[in-house]
């Protein structure tokens, strides 16, 4: 444990890198780079939660946007993070790493119901746990899902592995100049509107003093780099 910054994290892995050069379904390819990178945080002795995203079959606010009512949309993408779920936690079962998923949402013929002693349990036997549904609500982002997850574990940060390779000071796909930030205060995120995560999770983030560091993850090896304490993303906390 002397080899890594973090004993338990909250991984979100966004669902739209999971499914590559596609942009829909799921690259197994990636699947398995991600998952071995996992592993390899598994054998280090760190306990793991994650949390994926649904853009990559279905994004309520997005997808859903002026055909659907809005709780009706919000409610295939709690659907989709299940699949994303189911299958990435059967990739690390594949590698001989133990994994659970967890649901926010009763659906007792796919996955376990979410407790967080359940949760607790599992982390504590050496499982790698699988947190999908987001909150169980509507009008709620999978990055807040995965923060209020990480709250109730307590872990000691939030890794957000993203398209992107950081924060910026505007999107960097549209705007050459947008500059990335290393280091970022809760506050400054909040008053900036930096796209870091949406306000509800960062707010919540900031409530209870969670640090999260955001990164790419093209090279999913950024994972264990990052928990091996390297200086990449931009990592957002109190002063």
């Amino acid at each position: 444990m002397s080899q890594v910054r973090y004993k338990r994290i909250l991984l979100k892995l966004s669902g739209e890198a999971l499914a590559g050069d596609k942009h829909h379904g799921l690259d197994f390819e990636i699947i398995g780079a991600v998952c071995d990178t996992i592993k390899r945080c598994h054998d280090l002795g760190v306990q793991v939660g994650v949390v994926i995203g649904g853009g990559n079959f279905w994004r309520g606010v997005k997808d859903g946007a002026d055909k659907m009512q809005r709780s009706h949309a919000d409610s295939m993408g709690m659907l989709a993070t299940v699949m994303n779920c189911i299958a990435v936690a059967d990739a690390l079962e594949r590698r001989g790493v133990p994994s659970r998923v967890l649901s926010a949402v009763e659906m007792p013929k796919f996955c376990e119901y979410f407790t967080r002693d359940t949760a607790e349990r599992y982390l504590n036997e050496g499982k790698v746990i699988f947190f999908s549904c987001g909150t169980g609500n509507p009008y709620f982002s999978t990055d807040t899902g995965a923060v209020l997850r990480g709250v109730e574990i307590e872990a000691d940060a939030i890794l957000l592995a993203k398209n992107v390779d950081g924060v910026y000071s505007a999107d960097p796909r549209k705007d050459p100049n947008a500059v990335r930030f290393d280091h970022l205060t809760y506050d400054e995120v909040l008053a900036r509107h930096l796209q870091a995560t949406d306000t509800t999770a960062m707010t919540l983030a900031m409530d209870n003093h969670m640090p999260i560091i955001v990164f790419e993850l093209k090279d999913p090896e950024n994972i264990l780099r990052v928990l091996q304490g390297e200086n990449i993303g931009t990592i957002v906390k109190e002063d």
